[in-house]
């Protein structure tokens, strides 16, 4: 494997790039976007090679860098990967020029700062990035706070109505859920005696059982906040509804995985006892969730808003399949992250460009809208059928393991899930035929945008999201190759295996054997 830094330059590439743009005078904003559009390609070129250097079977940490931090508190700046981590820097790499692309026009209005815009998500990847890469837990928190400044400023200074009110409740439960995880940090910094190296805990001696509960409790109401899981998931309408198309889609795309990739990460490794303890408490929520969130995305009248509550119901079921705790559902929890991401960014980026064309995404303000604009009708009907796990599409498979991998240990969990997905199929088909078709909202022919399908920028932002949908939709092993030795090794840390398939032994009698 190259000697290469490949994990620290994930952090500093993006970064530099962030300071260029910055840099750029206001009044030279294409010069601004195009650099930043270079520095996120060179991260996915980066990200690229990473992936073709992956041993897939090594369940280890790979790529690993570790450059003296606080020598006399025994810290160090610690980087590797796992192919839990690896599946979503890849994700992240190939969300953050997508979503350039889709923002080529979001700063232009209102004498905003163009060149900060991009800078603040060239920030946002390098932080976002960090937090996947980092193996010792101090850096990892202060990756997991940081990353909150640009995204605060991307939805409090670019965003829509409300942009200010959602920023602040963004920020402040997530600051919250910072000081809860700053809190169990430093309780496991005096229990490990100063040990925060990841693999040294997994490695080290087990945490007593009783400080183990409260350990886990910290982490995880943190990790439960960024995700978020119900009832933590307020912020998140709001959040989604306000920012930018974009923004949006990197923030239900890949920051808010940083919740559930942690609890896989930190929660079941470092805290084994406490996982299968609170194991039920964790299902409990993520059903509610899955259950709440398709009800409500229902009810909603805004196209973002609808979007921001399907993730919701997401996430929940990608909880279910983090606890169920076998192989199957725990790979598919992991590739869920992955196919999530790319059909939810997708559904993000296409309502903004059709909110951008009508002036409002207000579902009654459109209707029969797919007449006019037959390009951008057929990618938001992918969209919507990658959201509701259609067989051929991404999500399918990966909602079909957690389904099958929670079933063999919990049947009622997972019928009770089956009605989210019937539920999601309501929620996406009624959302397409309000806004795409029946009878034509007269309105739309006095706008002129609204005549205007796809251009070629906008096809070659959303043909990358569609092609990883349609191609793992039917092809996902190599991705299952990569996840599926790190799922198992984290489950070997919290001391569970896979059920033991049984097969029935035939009746003699009815078989006609003596």
């Amino acid at each position: 494997m190259s000697s290469f830094p490949f994990l620290s330059a994930l952090i500093v590439v993006p970064l530099i790039g962030a300071l260029i743009t910055a840099a750029v005078p206001k009044n030279k904003p294409r010069q601004a976007k195009f650099i930043a559009l270079g520095f996120s390609l060179a991260v996915l070129g980066i990200t690229a090679i990473m992936c073709l250097q992956f041993t897939a079977s090594d369940s280890s940490l790979q790529f690993v860098e570790s450059y003296p931090w606080v020598p006399d508190w025994g810290l160090n700046l610690s980087f590797g990967v796992d192919g839990i981590a690896l599946v979503m820097v890849a994700l992240t790499a190939v969300l953050t020029p997508v979503v350039i692309g889709a923002s080529w026009n979001d700063a232009d209005n209102e004498n905003r700062n163009v060149p900060t815009f991009f800078a603040l998500l060239l920030a946002l990847q390098a932080t976002m990035l960090g937090t996947f890469v980092a193996s010792n837990v101090l850096l990892f928190y202060i990756f997991f706070e940081v990353m909150l400044v640009p995204m605060y400023f991307l939805i409090g200074s670019y965003g829509g109505k409300r942009r200010q009110y959602a920023a602040v409740k963004f920020f402040l439960y997530s600051l919250l859920g910072g000081m809860v995880l700053l809190a169990a940090l430093i309780g496991l910094w005096v229990a490990s005696g100063g040990v925060l190296d990841w693999q040294a805990l997994v490695d080290g001696e087990p945490i007593e059982s009783g400080l183990q509960n409260w350990l886990f409790l910290g982490f995880f109401a943190a990790f439960a906040i960024k995700a978020p899981f119900f009832p933590f998931h307020t912020w998140l309408p709001d959040a989604g509804g306000a920012a930018p198309a974009g923004v949006a889609a990197l923030l239900v795309g890949v920051m808010d995985k940083i919740g559930t990739f942690a609890i896989l990460r930190y929660c079941l490794p470092l805290f084994p006892d406490a996982a299968q303890t609170f194991a039920p408490l964790a299902i409990a929520l993520a059903l509610v969730g899955v259950i709440y969130g398709a009800l409500v995305a229902i009810g909603q009248a805004d196209l973002r808003r609808l979007v921001a509550y399907t993730s919701i119901a997401h996430f929940g079921f990608i909880g279910v399949g983090i606890f169920a705790f076998t192989t199957q559902s725990g790979t598919g929890a992991v590739l869920y992250m992955v196919n999530h991401g790319l059909a939810t960014g997708l559904l993000f980026i296409v309502v903004g460009m059709l909110a951008v064309r009508r002036g409002s995404s207000e579902i009654a303000d459109f209707g029969g809208a797919g007449k006019a604009l037959p390009l951008l009708s057929g990618t938001f009907l992918i969209a919507g059928l990658a959201s509701l796990a259609l067989p051929g599409t991404a999500p399918f498979v990966s909602e079909f393991l957690v389904m099958l991998g929670t079933f063999s240990v919990n049947q009622p969990v997972a019928v009770i899930s089956v009605l989210g997905i019937i539920l999601a199929a309501g929620y996406v088909l009624w959302m397409y035929q309000r806004t795409m078709q029946g009878t034509v909202n007269p309105k739309l022919a006095e706008i002129k945008p609204m005549r205007k399908d796809l251009n070629l920028r906008e096809k070659l932002v959303v043909a990358p999201l569609v092609v990883g949908i349609l191609v793992l939709g039917v092809y996902p092993q190599p991705v299952l190759d990569i996840i599926n030795p790190a799922v198992e090794s984290t489950l070997n840390f919290v001391g569970v295996t896979d059920p033991t398939p049984t097969v029935p032994t035939a009746d003699p009698v009815a078989t006609g054997d003596n």
